[in-house]
């Protein structure tokens, strides 16, 4: 029996206009009335997400959960921290120093800003600071040695990601030790080797006292593949990159065609 219902929030839970759909609402509300934990795991920090907890009923709650920074942080929507592993000082130095070697925008983002050290911002920089609705803060690298860092994003223009990425021997020495995951065309984020969103739902999982058999995943991007691994039933939307709908067992309609609501409502509601 699901017990745990796993949503990513960009072009999954969200509409292409950012906004939740009605029937979305409707079928979320009826699984938190059964008892279902609703978890909205994201790349975004908590005030990133605020706003949609609050239409869903599930803002400042104590015993409702949200994991954030790809899963860097796991924590209740009211904010009280139950597990984290962030990136270290050693860590951005060399992260860093990647993206002027490969010439792309890099910043760290935590739930009070997002820092760079390129004078240069990138209107992906500034996209992302309006999205998750923190400020952009420069930095040096000097100054970067007592900030908390969930997470690190390469941010530009598509074309140039992906180039980027496409060089394995820039990328190649890091592999073992961080994540990277494409969340979006213009998003290559990084987090420490063992933080992914799969590994943060377990960790919510076992706290519970449930297994990956209680758990839903519902997602779209790279980011998501880890949960939708994770989850006894794993959901793809309609929208999702061709790896995630491989993973999952089901795919459920795209993100401006109710497709969370249809996922819920048959395998979560309905189900036999």
């Amino acid at each position: 029996m699901i017990k745990i219902i796993a949503i990513d929030i960009d072009k999954t839970l969200l509409t292409s206009a950012n906004e939740l759909a009605p029937a979305t609402i409707k079928a979320i509300n009826a699984a938190t009335a059964q008892g279902i934990k609703v978890v909205l795991c994201t790349g975004r920090p908590l005030i990133g997400v605020t706003d949609f907890l609050k239409q869903l009923g599930l803002a400042d709650q104590a015993a409702e959960y949200v994991i954030t920074f790809n899963g860097a942080s796991v924590q209740t929507t009211a904010g009280t921290i139950l597990a984290e592993e962030a990136l270290d000082y050693a860590d951005y130095i060399e992260l860093e120093a990647l993206a002027r070697r490969l010439n792309l925008h890099f910043q760290i983002e935590n739930d009070e800003h997002l820092y760079t050290a390129n004078r240069d911002l990138g209107e992906y920089t500034i996209y992302e600071s309006f999205l998750v609705k923190i400020p952009v803060s420069y930095r040096t690298p000097e100054e970067m040695r007592d900030v908390l860092m969930p997470k690190g994003m390469y941010i530009d223009a598509p074309e140039l990601l992906d180039k980027a990425w496409q060089n394995v021997t820039a990328f190649a020495p890091y592999q073992q030790r961080f994540n990277f995951m494409r969340s979006s065309p213009f998003f290559l984020e990084v987090t420490k080797k063992s933080v992914n969103k799969g590994s943060a739902l377990a960790k919510l999982a076992e706290q519970l006292g449930l297994a990956a058999a209680n758990v839903m995943a519902i997602g779209d991007q790279g980011n998501d593949l880890s949960m939708i691994e994770y989850a006894g039933t794993g959901v793809a939307m309609g929208n999702a990159i061709d790896s995630v709908k491989k993973a999952a067992q089901h795919v459920t309609s795209d993100n401006d065609h109710d497709g969370v609501a249809a996922a819920i409502e048959k395998m979560a509601l309905n189900a036999e």
